[in-house]
Order: structure tokens, then C-alpha cells, then sequence
């Protein structure tokens, strides 16, 4: 039998009703067709209920990726555990289509990733290069949410929800089967298990701007993270 040799590395999209977005595939697989390394592209489309799907299985027929589809929507946490437990490759990255942090950030992780468990991009480092500021409301809450995540789960990380992360396969197969968050504190859960895995987290400063059709609603969805933080720390407790 033929071996299938691994890829190097697995990049996860994560979509919901991204109809206008979707087109951002192609200046990321313009970044990757240029790496020397091995990669595959991996797109989930979390129950979109416009024109996505449609739209990606256009782009499928011209464009390198696989496409895994689901209905109802369930979250972004669902979708990106969806992606990285079909993904094959050494290392594992999520990105938003948004390309809020662009993928050619990836550039300041490969240094890295041998070396650590998980690498993740910060926008709070004192070297971060934010371009486009969030509305002031949202930085305060934002940064609420950081504080309530570092002393609740006992982790100083400066930034826990930036779109952008590196797992090794050994953290993505111990992490993503048993993450239990679907929606926006899937981020903070998916990091504590890492801790209480004791895999190794790098945090690295990346480029990042604010865009203002983020799917974020506030401040509905951080009273809800707010909420699953304390689930998270009592489920994995036990």
C-alpha cells in the first residue's frame, strides 16, 4: 500500500456567512504556493445560510482545499475543532477569512514551532503592530476579558483571543477531542487544556487590524464567554 506522505502543515478556516469574504482564499493560497514546506488548506463552513457554500464550491473547482459543511451553525470553536481533527498535517494553524491577522504572519511562528507545543499570535506585546484600533467600548471589554481569563484559569497570556494559532499534532490530539466550548470561549478553553497538559505556549506579536464586520456581537457574546469561562475551570477541575 501506497504511504501518504504528512504535510507539513495544516492551515483551518473557519466560515459563517462569509459570502463576500470567501474570495481572501486565494491571496492565502498564494502565500502557501510560494513555501518551500508542504501544506493542505482546509475550509469549514459552520451552517452558512447565505451564498457561502455556494461560493466556495465554485472556488473549490479552481483552488487547492477541502471543504467540510455542516448544518445547523454551531460556533467558531466547533468549526475550527472540526478542521483540526480532520486536518493531517505537523503543525496546525487557524486564521480568520477576514485575514484580520494576514496569513504571512505565519513567517514569525516557523522559527518557533519546533520548539514549542503552541505558538500563538498576541495583539497586547509591546512589539504587536495593531493597524486598525477596535472602538474603544470593545478594547474595554476585551481587555476585561483577558484579566477574568488569567485569574480564573491561572494563565499569563497576554492575549487569548487573537484569531491566529499554531498547535503541534501531539496538542491538537490531545486538546481537540475533549474541547467541550462551541462558540467564542473556545479560545480560552482550548489554551487551559494545553496548561493542564503542560504543553509548552509561545505567545508572538503579529500585525492585526480591526475589521468592522466582525461576527462578534457585543456585548451579548462576551457576557456568554464570561460565562463559560467559569464552566471551563469547574469541567476540567473534575
Amino acid at each position: 500500500m501506497k504511504q501518504i506522505k504528512k504535510k507539513f502543515l495544516s492551515v483551518i478556516i473557519p466560515v459563517f456567512n462569509e459570502e463576500r469574504r470567501v474570495k481572501n482564499l486565494k491571496s492565502i493560497i498564494y502565500y502557501l504556493k510560494k513555501q518551500k514546506f508542504s501544506w493542505e488548506l482546509i475550509v469549514v463552513n459552520d451552517g452558512s445560510t447565505d451564498k457561502t457554500i455556494r461560493v466556495l464550491k465554485s472556488l473549490k473547482n479552481k483552488l487547492k482545499f477541502k471543504l467540510f459543511s455542516y448544518t445547523p451553525n454551531l460556533g467558531k470553536g466547533f468549526a475550527i475543532k472540526t478542521g483540526m481533527l480532520e486536518a493531517k498535517g505537523k503543525y496546525r494553524l487557524f486564521l480568520d477569512i477576514d485575514l484580520s491577522t494576514p496569513i504571512r504572519e505565519f513567517d514569525n511562528f516557523l522559527s518557533l514551532i519546533g520548539k514549542y507545543d503552541i505558538v500563538i499570535g498576541s495583539r497586547k506585546m509591546k512589539s504587536s503592530n495593531v493597524i486598525i484600533r477596535q472602538p474603544l467600548v470593545r478594547e474595554v471589554l476585551g481587555k476585561m476579558f483577558t484579566w477574568i481569563s488569567q485569574v480564573l484559569l491561572n494563565m499569563n497570556i497576554s492575549d487569548f483571543t487573537c484569531g491566529f494559532k499554531c498547535f503541534s499534532q501531539k496538542a491538537a490530539e490531545q486538546i481537540f477531542p475533549i474541547q467541550t466550548v462551541n462558540r467564542w470561549g473556545f479560545d480560552s478553553e482550548i489554551l487551559y487544556i494545553g496548561k493542564k497538559r503542560k504543553l509548552s505556549i509561545k505567545e508572538v506579536p503579529v500585525a492585526w487590524k480591526n475589521d468592522p464586520g466582525t461576527k462578534v456581537r457585543f456585548p451579548q457574546d462576551i457576557i456568554t464567554s464570561l460565562g463559560e469561562l467559569i464552566k471551563i475551570r469547574k469541567r476540567h477541575l473534575t
